[in-house]
C-alpha cells in the first residue's frame, strides 16, 4: 500500500514535470516566434530605410548632374557673351581708329587725290623719296598683254614710282596680292620699256603687330593712322625693288 502510494505520486510529479516542460516549450517556442517576428520587422525596416536611403543618393545624384549640366550652360553662355562683348569692343575700337584717320577715307578714291596721296609725298621726303606726282585709284587695263592692275595710290618721279596698297583692316593676305602687284607691274613695265625702280608700300586704317611685321619683311614701308595724321616705318633693311 506504501508502495503505490509512491509510485501513484512519482507519476503525477512526472506528470507535472511533463506539463511544467511543456509549457516551457510553448513559451519559448512563442518568445522566439516574436524574435522572429521582430527581427522580420526590423529586416523589413532596414530595407526600407535603406530604400530610402538609395532614393535619396539618386534624387541628390540627379540633382548634382542638373546643377552641373545648369553650371556648365552658364559658363557657356558667359564664354558667348564674353565673346561678343570683345566683338563689339573691336568693332568700336576699330570705328573710333577710322574717325581719327581723316586722312584715309573710308572708300578709296573718295577725295583720295586732295588728302592722302599729297600728305604721303610730303612724308616720304623724310626718307629722301621725291615724288612730285601722286595719283590715286590709278586702272591698268592692258587686254592684249592680259593684264589688269587697280593701284589706290601711285607716286611717281623720273627714275622711281610707289605703288601704295591702302585697307580699313590690312591682312597677311593684303599684302601677299601687293607683291603679286607689283610683280606684274613690273612685268607690265618692261613691255613698254618702263625702266624705272618700283617700290611698294601698305597702309591699314586697323593692322595687328603679325601683318606689320610681316609685311615690313616683305620690303614695303608700313603706314599707320597717328591721331589726326598717320605715321610711316620703313621696311627690314633696304626696301625691296621690283
Amino acid at each position: 500500500m506504501e508502495t503505490d502510494r509512491f509510485f501513484k505520486g512519482n507519476a503525477e510529479w512526472q506528470k507535472e514535470t511533463d506539463r511544467i516542460i511543456k509549457e516551457i516549450a510553448r513559451r519559448q517556442a512563442e518568445r522566439q516566434k516574436e524574435i522572429n517576428r521582430i527581427l522580420k520587422e526590423n529586416a523589413e525596416r532596414q530595407a526600407e530605410r535603406q530604400w530610402e536611403t538609395d532614393r535619396i543618393l539618386k534624387e541628390n545624384a540627379e540633382r548634382q548632374t542638373e546643377r552641373q549640366w545648369e553650371t556648365d550652360r552658364l559658363i557657356r553662355e558667359n564664354a558667348e557673351q564674353q565673346k561678343e562683348i570683345n566683338r563689339l569692343l573691336n568693332e568700336t575700337a576699330k570705328r573710333q581708329t577710322g574717325r581719327q584717320l581723316k586722312g584715309f577715307p573710308n572708300r578709296f578714291g573718295e577725295a583720295a587725290e586732295y588728302t592722302l596721296a599729297p600728305s604721303l609725298r610730303k612724308k616720304f621726303r623724310e626718307f629722301g623719296l621725291n615724288f612730285p606726282k601722286a595719283n590715286s585709284n590709278t586702272n591698268i587695263s592692258d587686254h592684249d598683254k592680259d593684264t589688269f592692275l587697280e593701284i589706290n595710290v601711285m607716286l611717281e618721279s623720273g627714275d622711281k614710282a610707289m605703288l601704295v596698297e591702302v585697307a580699313n583692316e590690312l591682312t597677311t593676305d593684303d599684302v601677299k596680292e601687293h607683291v603679286k602687284r607689283l610683280e606684274k607691274m613690273r612685268a607690265y613695265a618692261d613691255l613698254h620699256g618702263d625702266k624705272r625702280v618700283f617700290l611698294g608700300a601698305v597702309a591699314g586704317v586697323v593692322m595687328t603687330n603679325k601683318v606689320k611685321k610681316y609685311a615690313l619683311g616683305q620690303g614695303f614701308y608700313v603706314i599707320e593712322p597717328s591721331g589726326e595724321t598717320f605715321n610711316i616705318t620703313p621696311p627690314n633693311g633696304k626696301p625691296k625693288e621690283w
